[in-house]
This record gives structure tokens, C-alpha cells and sequence, in this order.
């Protein structure tokens, strides 16, 4: 029974062997992760399936990256959270730590109310934008504004879980995310067939809005660990300004990668092939798969290395970097092939299309080597984001992203275009750019890291 309890009690990772610490945190999130991209996956089958076809995937597809574009500030806001969470609980700041959470808190109702009035203004023009076919139009805006008008869900899940594994934490947000993705699930194949896409973001919007309520009840049972008292949720310039000075580093890191998703896709839709753009979004799906321990073990790495420069055990970030980056590499090395070789039973779940099948399936072997620089990278930067870096990868990631993803696809989708190239080796560009930035991002983190000027910001905490 004690064990059990342990599984649903904060983790001090400053304590006991690296490896096994975050072996501890990573595994668990790596099933909550696997949960949430069963979220996306589920919704993706099941109107794939439906009497709607692949022209509903696309709409789905076509609709992520509007959806991730206005979401991208929120999710690094929860990220700067979880960092000052489990530096508070490193340092056994008790106060400290109740008045962050209590912040998080009304920083995100404020959030949720700003993206529910904001969204559903910009997702017609934010489509237009992205060159969204005729026949997927309606389905995309009608799925993006149930999403925005649920937003509360998801931004309080988010922010719930982020500050759980901040704390250590990564079993009870894996649990509550497994129980409401079961419920997303039903709810997808109940609704889907009489509202279409519309149906599975209110499945989405349901399943979240009871996991944030679970993940609620579980911080209120922690008083051991921490108090929330009124005044801890007035809003504090010192602790909104630190929340935000790390957190929107890597919020504009994704809004950026959401903004050349976007452009990306609008090449994507340039081939007026509704196939291809139905491709894109399986090859997404099932590369999210392949990237679950990479983010995993990035998350695993920011939290240990924010929990012992709290503790001022930096003693131990030398060891616990090397120790988590065997992990996550043994875990890439094993998990990519079994991704590749379970793929295409993978992507029939999608479509009963085998040419469709058989064209995913060779875009995701361009992507396979990137898998393994993935995991280098993310575990690298989860360290710098843990010391309070959370600058030097947002310029990482501005640069792999803007100057060279873009530059490649257009390109060289411009110069095969010229010179005669099928349409079939014009759109492996889209993919094969991809994998271009991602040895460059690990090429790249790793010369920073051991130039070492992120252990700076370890001073300041």
C-alpha cells in the first residue's frame, strides 16, 4: 500500500541515484504523454473512419496548426510554472511554493477568458491564411471554435499538471489523463457521425475539462506539501513576472514552430492533393509516437535539474545529464524501430487507402534518423530550461526553424518544381526539410551546452 502511495506523492529528485530518479518521473510521464497523443490520435481515427473520410483527417490536420498558434503562449506560460514550482519545492519553500500555484491559477482563468473571446474571431482568417481548401473549410472552423469556446479544460489541465511534475509528480496526471481519454474515446464515437469534426473537439473539450478538475483535487490534497490561502491567488508582480520570464521563452518557441507549421502547411496545401494533405496529418500522429520519450525525458530533465539547483545540489547535474541522456537514447534507439515496423498497421487505423498508406509510409522513413537527435536534444535543453535557460533554446529552436526549415521546403520544392521533378519527390521535401532541422537543433544544443554559459542563470535561483 505504501508503494502505491508513493506512485501519487511529490518526488524530491535532489535525493538518491540520478538515473533512478529519473527513470521514476520519465516513465510515468512517458505513458501520460502517450495518453494525451492518444487524445489527437483518437480524434484523428475516428473521423478518418467515419462517412466523413479523409477529407475530415485533412480538416483536423489543417486545423492544428491555427489551434497550436494561439495555444503556444499558454503552454510555455505552464512550462515557466512547472520550472519555479519545482525550484520552490527544491529549496522547501512552502510559501513560496503555495503563492506560485496560486498565481498559476489566476493567470490562467485570465488566459482562458482572453482565448475564448480571441479565438474564435481569428480561426477564419488564421485558415484563409493557410490556404484551406473549400471542402474542408466548414469542418475546420466549426472544430477550432467548440475548442476555443472549452479552452478553460485545457489550460487548467496544462497548468495542474505541469505544477504536479514540478513536483515530482508524473503518476497522477498520467492516471486522471488515462481515465479522460477514455472518455474522449467514447464520447468521439458517439458523437462523430451526427456533428463531424464538431463532435470530436467537444469529446476533446468534455475529457479535458474533467481531467483539470482531477488534477485540481489532487494539488488541494497536498497540504503537507504546500497551503493555499486567498491572498496567495492576488496576482504578484514577482512571482506573474518570474512565471512569465520563463515560461515565454518557450511559449514563443512554439508559437514559432506553430507559425512555420503554418506556413509548411499552406506548401502542403499548395499541391491541391487532398491525399497528401490527409498523409500529412497521419505521418504526424504516428510521429508523435516516435517523439514521446524525447519530450518525455526533455520534461524528466528540466524538473531534476530545476529540483537540485533549488536544493543547491549542483553537484548532481553532471552525472544526472549523462545518466538521463543514456536513458532517453536507449529508449529513442528502441522505441523508433518498433514505431517503423508497427507503422503501417499503424496508419490503416487512419484510412482503408493503401496508396495513402503506402505514401505516409515513406515520408515517415525520411523522418527516422531524426528520432534518435531528437532525444540528444531534448534532454540537453530540459537541463538548460531547469537552470532557468529557457532563452538560449528558444534561439535554438528560432533558428533551425525559421532559417533553415522554411528556406529548405520552399526551395527545394521550387527548384524540383523547375526542373520537372515528380510531384511525389516535390512533396518528400516537406518531410526530408523536417529531418534537416533536427540534426542541425542537436548539432547545435550540443555546442552550446558544453560551451556552458546557461549555468549562470543557476546563480540567480
Amino acid at each position: 500500500m505504501s508503494k502505491i502511495r508513493q506512485l501519487f506523492s511529490p518526488r524530491d529528485m535532489s535525493q538518491g541515484e540520478p538515473w533512478r530518479r529519473i527513470a521514476e518521473f520519465a516513465f510515468p510521464l512517458l505513458i501520460g504523454n502517450f495518453a494525451q497523443q492518444l487524445y489527437n490520435t483518437v480524434d484523428a481515427v475516428v473521423v478518418g473512419n467515419s462517412r466523413w473520410g479523409y477529407q475530415a483527417l485533412g480538416a483536423v490536420g489543417n486545423a492544428s496548426p491555427v489551434l497550436n498558434l494561439l495555444l503556444a503562449l499558454f503552454v510555455g506560460i505552464s512550462t515557466g510554472a512547472g520550472i519555479l514550482v519545482s525550484q520552490r519545492f527544491g529549496a522547501k519553500d512552502s510559501e513560496g511554493l503555495g503563492r506560485t500555484i496560486g498565481n498559476c491559477v489566476s493567470a490562467t482563468a485570465i488566459a482562458s477568458a482572453f482565448i475564448m473571446l480571441v479565438g474564435p474571431l481569428l480561426t477564419g482568417p488564421l485558415l484563409r491564411a493557410v490556404g484551406t481548401m473549400e471542402s474542408m473549410y466548414g469542418q475546420c472552423k466549426a472544430y477550432l471554435d467548440i475548442f476555443f469556446y472549452g479552452i478553460a479544460g485545457f489550460f487548467f489541465y496544462n497548468i495542474f499538471a505541469g505544477i504536479l511534475r514540478g513536483l515530482g509528480d508524473s503518476f497522477s496526471a498520467l492516471l486522471y489523463l488515462m481515465i479522460t481519454s477514455a472518455i474522449n474515446i467514447v464520447l468521439d464515437l458517439l458523437l462523430v457521425n451526427s456533428m463531424g469534426v464538431a463532435g470530436v473537439a467537444l469529446a476533446t473539450v468534455v475529457a479535458q475539462g474533467i481531467s483539470a478538475v482531477l488534477c485540481l483535487m489532487k494539488l488541494l490534497s497536498l497540504k503537507e506539501v504546500f497551503r493555499l490561502r486567498r491572498e496567495y491567488f492576488r496576482p504578484a508582480r514577482a512571482y506573474i513576472g518570474r512565471i512569465v520570464q520563463l515560461g515565454v521563452p518557450s511559449g514563443l518557441t512554439q508559437a514559432v514552430f506553430s507559425l512555420a507549421m503554418m506556413v509548411v502547411q499552406r506548401l502542403v496545401n499548395s499541391f491541391n492533393d487532398e491525399m497528401f494533405v490527409a498523409c500529412n496529418v497521419m505521418v504526424m500522429r504516428v510521429d508523435g509516437y516516435a517523439m514521446l520519450p524525447n519530450f518525455s525525458f526533455g520534461q524528466a530533465m528540466s524538473t531534476f535539474a530545476g529540483q537540485n539547483i533549488g536544493a543547491q545540489r549542483l553537484d548532481r547535474l553532471k552525472d544526472g545529464t549523462r545518466q538521463g541522456l543514456m536513458l532517453s537514447l536507449g529508449t529513442a534507439l528502441v522505441l523508433t524501430p518498433l514505431v517503423l515496423l508497427a507503422g503501417p498497421t499503424l496508419m490503416r487505423l487512419f484510412t482503408k487507402e493503401e496508396a495513402l498508406v503506402t505514401l505516409a509510409m515513406g515520408m515517415m522513413y525520411i523522418l527516422a534518423a531524426g528520432y534518435v537527435a531528437m532525444s540528444v536534444t531534448q534532454v540537453l535543453q530540459g537541463v538548460m530550461r531547469g537552470a532557468g535557460d529557457t532563452v538560449t533554446p528558444m534561439w535554438i529552436n528560432f533558428g533551425t526553424t525559421i532559417l533553415l526549415r522554411l528556406p529548405v521546403a520552399y526551395g527545394m520544392v521550387a527548384l524540383l518544381r523547375r526542373y520537372g521533378a515528380s510531384v511525389l519527390m516535390q512533396e518528400r521535401m516537406v518531410f526530408a526539410s523536417l529531418l534537416a532541422v533536427w540534426i542541425t537543433g542537436m548539432l547545435v544544443t550540443i555546442l552550446v551546452y558544453r560551451i556552458g554559459k546557461w549555468k549562470n542563470k543557476c546563480k540567480g535561483v
